[in-house]
């Protein structure tokens, strides 16, 4: 079993990894697919924010697994 300590780490981890993922797709696919511009205040804020809910979402999803799994 994963503890609580070790579970926020994991996420840590896996949402850094999706933070830059999120910023490549928005420089590589989104920005010459659909043409937009945003600043980059706007990106950032962006991720951010889609960064924060899924370190909240992995978070729960492996506390609950970890629960059902005593």
């Amino acid at each position: 079993m994963q503890s609580r300590l070790m579970s926020s780490i994991e996420s840590v981890i896996n949402i850094l990894f999706g933070l830059f993922l999120s910023w490549l797709a928005w420089v590589v696919l989104i920005i010459p697919i659909f043409k937009i511009y945003p600043s980059h205040t706007d990106v950032l804020s962006i991720s951010c924010i889609f960064t924060l809910l899924s370190f909240f979402r992995s978070y729960i999803i492996r506390r609950f697994f970890n629960r059902v799994n005593k």
